[in-house]
């Protein structure tokens, strides 16, 4: 009881000490604000003023100081390209400021040309998908007898993407384009199809009957596209009236359980004619097989394409056009990947290059050259800033130590990886300790900007503690994978050949 009456007198004194202090300091800011005022009353009014706007700079700027190493800076949004529609504005912008980042953005470029080019010709695209044997080359057949398409009975004979030019009744050009078909296995198409459907203006899925589940899977992805799609039943002369019926209700059930949304009429039967084989008999019993060309009829199918081509053609052009953009932005965040992918290496080989060239040079080399020196914070910072992260300063501190404080658990591993790896170079001879160390350093800090550059890919945000953790948890592979690389820095350093000679 006696204790913590004495606790109790102690802790009442303290805060009456810091209430007698911070009222002496009230007084004396008080008092000193007040002489300065009366004084600066006295001054012509641009010193006084002058004197004003200093103080309001000063205290600007470590507001300022305060907020850049304090507050943490939330990342810039992501761009949910799938969601947002494109315009030719924005993708160009994004090329652009991609082009001078040093992204190679040919590829994305080359879709705005292609769409270019498509504009000049005021064609509209419309696109053949299917599995093979569906009969696709037969249909662009039935309507463009003079096409030359190659038809193979054993399946399969478009090899590659065909263009083929047509006029409707009402002078509109039409370009029909056929592809590669599907196997029928789950693989779906080739992505040069998926990106040519992307290109058009309609997309037309043929099959020749209810759909397997091979083409269901198939159907979805063009479904995906949002692209105006028309389902086509080829080889219908096979089925009776009622068969015929039953095949196409079916057909529409299937492209709602995908979740399409689909009119009556842009489900067709058709028959693309071609040759049938036919047993025949002579008078004398003989039999003989002889082919027999199938007259075509494709009517309906044209009536369904001259209902979408209906009017000027503006919103086909439009939402083909947003497609293209849409494309041209996903190659665009291809090529970034790539371009952040080769560029964080080069600053990863840099930063750990220069970790051993300050290993060799220590005297009694320590962790701290790695972890809280001037190396690792520019190679984070430079990291965070390839991937659109934008940390505190704070933050850079507070992952070097938390990393600090895995790095000695480490060592041990490093420095063993170390030494078995330099043994690996012939003509090095009894390995030296200082440069076991140098190497087992360079590992661990190629090791730290690795598992950087995971946790930046991974979460989009530079989070202290999460990277922390990806480098304890990666440490040892990071190692195991990095000791050659590594180790040969260390000999070109140590003999005087290394790129920073």
């Amino acid at each position: 009881m006696q204790v913590d009456r004495v606790l109790r007198f102690v802790f009442a004194l303290a805060i009456l000490v810091v209430v007698v202090a911070a009222t002496a300091a009230v007084l004396f800011v008080t008092e000193s604000a007040l002489n300065v005022w009366d004084r600066l009353e006295a001054t012509p009014a641009l010193v006084r003023y002058g004197y004003l706007a200093l103080l309001v700079l000063v205290f600007a700027g470590a507001g300022w100081l305060i907020w850049r190493l304090v507050i943490r800076r939330e990342p810039k949004p992501r761009n949910d390209d799938r969601n947002k529609p494109l315009t030719r504005a924005e993708i160009e912008e994004r090329l652009q400021a991609a082009a001078e980042s040093g992204v190679d953005v040919e590829s994305a470029r080359g879709e705005l040309r292609e769409l270019a080019g498509r504009h000049a010709t005021g064609a509209i695209h419309l696109c053949f998908f299917g599995n093979i044997s569906a009969g696709k080359s037969s249909l662009i057949k039935a309507l463009v007898p003079d096409a030359d398409v190659r038809i193979d009975v054993a399946g399969g004979s478009t090899e590659d993407i065909r263009h083929y030019r047509w006029q409707n009744a009402s002078g509109t050009e039409i370009l029909l384009t056929d592809v590669p078909g599907t196997a029928g296995h789950d693989e779906g198409f080739s992505e040069l199809a998926l990106e040519e459907a992307r290109r058009a203006h309609v997309v037309l899925f043929v099959c020749d009957g209810d759909l397997t589940r091979g083409e269901a899977a198939a159907l979805s992805e063009l479904l995906a596209l949002d692209k105006p799609l028309i389902l086509v039943l080829n080889k219908a002369d096979r089925f009776s009236i009622p068969e015929q019926a039953q095949v196409m209700h079916r057909l529409l059930e299937r492209v709602e359980e995908i979740g399409g949304d689909f009119e009556r009429d842009r489900v067709v039967a058709v028959s693309a004619g071609g040759e049938v084989d036919v047993v025949e008999r002579d008078s004398n019993g003989r039999e003989t097989t002889v082919s027999r060309k199938r007259p075509a009829d494709v009517g309906v199918l044209v009536v369904a394409i001259n209902r979408l081509l209906e009017g000027d053609g503006t919103p086909l052009h439009a939402q083909r056009d947003r497609a293209v953009f849409q494309l041209a932005a996903e190659k665009l965040a291809v090529a970034e990947q790539e371009y952040r992918a080769q560029r964080a290496e080069q600053i990863i080989r840099s930063s750990t290059r220069k970790a051993i060239i300050g290993s060799l040079a220590a005297i009694s080399p320590g962790t701290d050259i790695l972890i809280q020196g001037y190396i690792g914070t520019a190679m984070t910072r430079e990291l965070c800033r390839l991937y659109g992260a934008a940390p505190r300063d704070l933050d850079i501190e507070q992952f070097l130590d938390l990393s600090q404080s895995k790095v000695g658990r480490a060592l041990p591993l490093a420095l063993a990886v170390a030494g078995n790896g330099l043994k690996a170079f012939p003509g090095v001879g009894t390995v030296a300790g200082g440069l076991v160390h140098a190497v087992a350093y360079g590992l661990i800090f190629d090791a730290l900007g690795r598992s950087l550059v995971m946790t930046l890919k991974k979460h989009g945000e530079f989070v202290p503690e999460v990277a922390a953790e990806e480098f304890e948890q990666g440490i040892g592979e990071y190692v195991e994978a990095g000791v050659k690389r590594v180790a040969r820095m260390a000999l070109e350093e140590k003999s005087g050949t290394g790129e920073s000679r």
